[in-house]
């Protein structure tokens, strides 16, 4: 049995000794949720409510457990059982605000947050107050108590509104088995991110904790966003995907406090994996930036992902760029990106899994993958994605002139590949130059032996 089995084996037993202490009863379980043992959480507080079902710590402790699963209509329903006009229960409000803020009603989540807040001020949380919007109105008048609160946005100057962040955290169902290929990157990443919360265990007895970043580079088209996500299916986390507009704005500040607002979301639905798509646009290298306004973002982004006040345990961050020399050196230092991996286009082998992949639910007769992942050299899984479209679509155009439902074959995606140009060829032209010319420490010696060429 392993030091933890041991440690939540001392803990069950205390909590059978002491049915009533909930701050006991609340450690375990947080320690369940800690290794991601929503399962377990979930049927222990059960089992406890049986005995006291009208006990509302222990309704809301699973209302949690279910917020943290990601189960919102689970927990939606056990706080609306707890709150109503004769049992006012604060800390259930609190939740309550939550829920509706992951649903997006900003505005409902900031009327329960204060409701909560007027009658318990301890439950006060200033990360989530930030995200809702409220400041206290003493910043502008100091004799004022109140909050105040802009149609959930904290007003940024005279006009300037910004938006609180209500990226959804989902939880995916993809896992490795449905990426073709990439065996190399997938062990990176169990090294640096799964394994350390699968095996938590081993990895605090040597002191090392859950978390860290990785940026993945490579051409576009070859499974950067899947690996991303399959990677929060490993390890049933939440995942939340970040596109360049969900964080710049044209008003000063305004762009920062979004990206503070996704970083505190991940943080509360850890373990969570943080995925910035075209990282570059948000993390470019300063020394090209010649307003102070991209500076200050860079800058952000840095603080967030290793400064004295960010605690990312259990937040796992992974970038994904086509231009990894225009992200900012500082992003590579221990703490922040502290691994970088070159996502190669598919090798042979890994095309026939991507076309397999592909034609996975198609008619098909019997196609010889490995033939034409053989003529396929070069092209990218969206390139065979294209190859395999294209092959459909001329299937189809034959059966609605004939009327007759024809299989794909071997020789329809053989026919359909020499009309897709491989899109990987004008990247490793850019990349190549960059690798030869401008690879201080080693950053892109993936690349020089991807192409053979010697250092």
């Amino acid at each position: 049995m392993s030091d933890m089995e041991k440690t939540l084996a001392a803990l069950r037993e205390a909590v059978r000794l002491a049915p009533d202490n909930v701050p006991l009863l609340r450690h375990y379980v947080e320690t369940l949720l800690s290794l991601t043992r929503f399962a377990e959480a979930e049927q222990f507080l059960k089992q406890s409510l049986a005995a006291r079902p009208r006990d509302n710590a222990l309704q809301l402790l699973l209302a949690e457990v279910f917020y943290r699963d990601g189960k919102n209509s689970h927990a939606l329903a056990i706080v609306e059982s707890i709150c109503n006009p004769q049992n006012l229960y604060p800390p259930a409000l609190v939740l309550h605000a939550k829920l509706l803020y992951r649903s997006g009603d900003v505005r409902r989540a900031v009327d329960e947050y204060k409701r909560a807040i007027a009658h318990d001020e301890s439950l006060e949380d200033p990360n989530f107050a930030s995200l809702l919007g409220i400041r206290d109105r003493w910043e502008d008048d100091p004799d004022s108590e109140e909050m105040e609160v802009v149609d959930g946005k904290v007003r940024q100057g005279v006009d300037a509104d910004a938006p609180a962040s209500d990226i959804q955290c989902e939880r995916p169902k993809m896992k490795f088995a449905d990426v073709g290929g990439m065996e190399s990157v997938k062990e990176q990443i169990r090294i640096k991110i799964i394994y350390p919360i699968t095996h938590a265990e081993m990895f605090a007895a040597y002191g090392k904790k859950v978390g860290g970043g990785i940026l993945l580079y490579g051409p576009p088209g070859c499974g950067k966003t899947f690996i991303a996500r399959a990677t929060a299916g490993e390890v049933n986390s939440g995942f939340i995907s970040i596109g360049i507009n969900d964080v710049l704005d044209m008003w000063l500040g305004n762009s920062e406090r979004n990206l503070h607002g996704v970083f505190e979301n991940a943080r509360r639905n850890r373990p969570c994996v943080l995925f910035f798509d075209e990282v570059d646009a948000l993390g470019a290298s300063r020394s090209d930036l010649r307003q102070s306004a991209g500076r200050t973002l860079v800058n952000q982004f840095l603080a967030e992902m290793d400064g004295a006040e960010a605690n990312n345990e259990g937040l796992l961050i992974l970038g994904a760029t086509n231009a990894p020399w225009q992200v900012d050196a500082a992003f590579r230092r221990p703490g922040r990106f502290d691994r970088v991996i070159f996502v190669p286009p598919p090798d042979e082998a890994a095309r026939a899994q991507v076309l397999e992949l592909h034609l996975a639910g198609k008619p098909n007769d019997r196609v010889d993958v490995h033939k034409v992942a053989s003529r396929t050299a070069e092209f990218s899984g969206a390139d065979l994605k294209a190859v395999v479209d294209m092959a459909v679509e001329t299937k189809l155009q034959h059966a609605i002139k004939t009327g007759n439902l024809a299989p794909i074959n071997t020789n329809d995606l053989l026919a359909a590949a020499k009309t897709v140009r491989p899109t990987t060829k004008e990247w490793f032209a850019t990349a190549r130059n960059h690798a030869v010319y401008a690879n201080q420490g080693g950053a892109y010696d993936d690349i020089l032996t991807y192409l053979k060429i010697k250092k």
